[in-house]
Order: structure tokens, then sequence, then C-alpha cells
């Protein structure tokens, strides 16, 4: 015999395969399959409501791109503002440098000899060191004026 606990677990499996069976059959169907026993009310019925999820996918896909297109000009927006900072650090920096470039009437020799020769810190040395009393180096560097020990 069977107790009302087995009947009412057998009931529940009944009406669980029958809505399975409902849902692949609804599923079939908004795939386009298996329609030729479907009523013109179920058709309509299938219309609207993949009408519907149609509506919502594009309204979906249209939010999306809306965020991206936002996120971009934020983006863009970002980018401007570095940009415009960079472009002012380089235009101080050619300002800097066009005062080094450009200096003092004051300090300019006019083809004297400077008083002072360049210092060198550090670990490189240069290979050429004009001679102040030496009328070869207006001419160029000569054998003489290397460091000695570079040349064989």
């Amino acid at each position: 015999m069977h107790s009302t606990q087995e009947i009412s677990s057998q009931q529940e499996y009944l009406k669980l395969k029958a809505r399975c069976e409902v849902l692949q059959r609804s599923s079939r169907n908004l795939l386009g399959e298996d329609l030729g026993p479907s009523s013109i009310k179920e058709l309509e019925s299938l219309e609207k409501q993949l009408e519907s999820s149609l509506k919502l996918v594009r309204s979906m896909r249209t939010q999306y791109m809306v965020d991206q297109l936002t996120e971009l000009q934020r983006k863009e927006h970002l980018l401007s503002e570095a940009n415009q900072t960079l472009k002012q650090r380089l235009i101080e920096g050619y300002q800097v440098h066009s005062l080094r470039l450009n200096p003092n009437p004051e300090d300019i020799s006019y083809g004297r000899q400077p008083s002072h020769q360049p210092q060198v810190h550090g670990f490189f040395h240069p290979l050429y060191q004009p001679d102040p009393m030496s009328a070869a180096t207006a001419a160029g560097p000569s054998v003489s004026n290397y460091l000695t020990g570079w040349l064989p």
C-alpha cells in the first residue's frame, strides 16, 4: 500500500514533469521550432512575447552604449586636461631653455675664450679638450688635443 506521502510525491513529480514539458515546448517555440500544432492565439501570444523581449534587449543594448559613450567622454576629458598640462609644462620648459640659450648681453664674450673650462663631474671625461693657446683649435681638433691613452 502506498502511503499518503508517496502519493503526494508522485503527484508533485507529475506536476513538475508537465511543467518541464511546457517550458521545453515554449523554448522550442521561441526558437521558431515546432510551431505547426500551435493555434493563432498561441502564435500571437508568442509574437507579443518575442516583441517585448526584443524591446528589452534593444533597451539594454542602448543603455550599455550610452554608458560606454559616457565613460569614453569622461576619459577624453581627462586626457584633454592631461594634454593641456603637458603643453603648459612644455611651453614653460621652452621658456627656461630659451633663457639658457639667450643669456644676458653682459655674459656673451663675442669670440674671446671663456675664462674657465667647463668642469666634468662624475665618471665621464671628454675625449677632446681644446687648448686655448693653440690656433689649431679654431680650425678643429688635432691629434695633440685628444687625451692620452685614447689613441694608439
